[in-house]
């Protein structure tokens, strides 16, 4: 896979501007997850809910065969972006910030619960 990001774009803060993919791939596509463990306990606060976050996507990508080096792809649902530098910084815990995906962040009014503060998508490219 490669990881670009063209001298022509603004500079990005931790993830690539494009991924591309090897000829065939399996691709991977995980729905949002959020900072809640499997028996409904939702973590208190952003960095707990962030960590789980990231924990169940991790979960998610090894039920598939893959790893965190496969992801191309998150997307990010967040109802502030005020943490956003913790974010990232539990984000490199799990990430290649080698080779950081692509990545979108959206700023929600809210999400399926109110006490549910950020979900994150990811796409990934088993090889």
């Amino acid at each position: 896979m490669d990881f670009v990001t063209p001298e022509d774009l603004p500079a990005p803060a931790g993830y690539s501007h494009l991924v591309i993919t090897d000829p065939g791939s399996r691709l991977v596509v995980i729905s949002g997850q959020v900072g809640m463990s499997s028996d409904g306990t939702v973590a208190y606060g952003w960095e707990a809910q962030t960590r789980q976050t990231f924990t169940n996507l991790g979960i998610a990508l090894a039920a598939a065969g893959a790893t965190w080096a496969d992801v191309v792809k998150l997307t990010y649902f967040v109802v502030a972006t005020t943490e956003l530098p913790m974010i990232r910084r539990v984000r490199n815990e799990f990430v290649d910030v080698e080779r950081p995906p692509a990545s979108s962040l959206v700023q929600v009014a809210g999400l399926f619960r109110p006490d549910i503060l950020i979900e994150i998508e990811a796409t990934a490219a088993v090889r």
